[in-house]
């Protein structure tokens, strides 16, 4: 197997990346400059030797710590639970929420032997029992595939009985859509989760 074949086949594992994409990177690289090629090198190595999960919530980190669980000014009382690291990105790049995090590293399913062992849900139970109280409520962030939901299903089960609130992210019609256009399912639980008015 060649260079240019084995690098294809390794772009082409990664999420999104098809075979066509892979080999039009691969033609990038061997088109572009040999530090750019060098320096996208060192990145990966980095990447491996350097990055780390967070040793509280699972995020990826340089440090023990990560960013958010360092910053004494986050809201310890509230908790928000997501499948993956950079889902975190995704809410934090809303500026709409200053509580902490905790990282599954997946969700459940049985089917592709995923279970809870296979996730860092031992620590996170470990983590609010530690708490003694301080996590007031639990936001379960998981995405609304049928794995998500089974996942929210579960943590709730495990948590409520810990004592604090367990809550769920609203669901329902995204801004700018078209009521034509969105599933029945979206719409069902876009009208059980209406809210009053305010003006």
């Amino acid at each position: 197997m060649s260079v240019i074949e084995r690098l294809t086949g390794d772009f082409a594992r990664l999420p999104g990346i098809g075979p066509k994409t892979a080999l039009r990177l691969v033609h990038h690289l061997m088109k572009g400059s040999k530090e750019d090629t060098r320096r996208l090198s060192r990145s990966l190595l980095d990447l491996s030797e350097r990055i780390r999960p967070c040793d509280v919530c699972g995020n990826f980190s340089e440090h023990e710590l990560c960013e958010v669980c360092s910053n004494p000014r986050r809201d310890g009382t509230v908790l928000c639970v997501v499948e993956e690291a950079y889902e975190v990105g995704a809410i934090e790049g809303t500026g709409q929420y200053r509580g902490l995090f905790h990282v599954l590293g997946g969700r459940l399913s049985p089917l592709d032997g995923v279970g809870p062992e296979e996730l860092n849900l031992a620590a996170l139970l470990e983590r609010i029992r530690r708490s003694e109280g301080e996590i007031e409520e639990i936001i379960i962030a998981t995405n609304a595939s049928v794995e998500g939901e089974a996942t929210a299903v579960y943590l709730d089960q495990e948590i409520r009985p810990m004592g604090p609130r367990v809550t769920r992210l609203a669901r329902g019609i995204p801004v700018g859509s078209d009521l034509e256009y969105v599933d029945g399912s979206t719409i069902a639980q876009a009208l059980a989760g209406r809210q009053e008015m305010s003006i």
